[in-house]
């Protein structure tokens, strides 16, 4: 099993910026890659940004060029960076991760985080 704890968040007018951090435990042989996504009231669960292992990275075309994701391989965490927050940010924020718990199998668990709320007011 694999405990993620995420920590950031908050209330932050638009145009202030936030961090987001999430830290996986337990069981982990590789962390073929780690993510964030979101979800606003009334709207389904959408991805925010993905890094893999290597350090490719994926962002939806609504935060490029404002958020930055970045991983830590040796301390299994993952970061998101957000600027120019605009309220249309507002939504819970999860941390999502994609592991191998052993050398021997290829075969990958899906993890995610218990969200953490991000306000930005107008």
């Amino acid at each position: 099993q694999v405990q993620l704890v995420e920590s950031g968040g908050g209330l932050v007018q638009t145009g202030g910026s936030l961090r987001l951090s999430c830290a996986a435990s337990g069981s982990i042989f590789s962390i073929p890659a780690m993510g964030w996504y979101r979800q606003a009231p009334g709207k389904q669960r959408e991805l925010v940004a993905t890094v893999l292992l290597y350090g490719d990275t994926n962002y939806a075309d609504s935060v490029k060029g404002r958020f930055t994701i970045s991983r830590d391989n040796t301390k299994n965490t993952v970061g998101l960076q957000m600027s120019s927050l605009e309220p249309e940010d507002t939504a819970v924020y999860y941390c999502n991760v994609k592991v191998r718990h052993n050398e021997w199998d290829f075969t990958v668990q899906n993890y995610w985080g218990q969200g953490t709320q991000v306000t930005v007011s107008s």
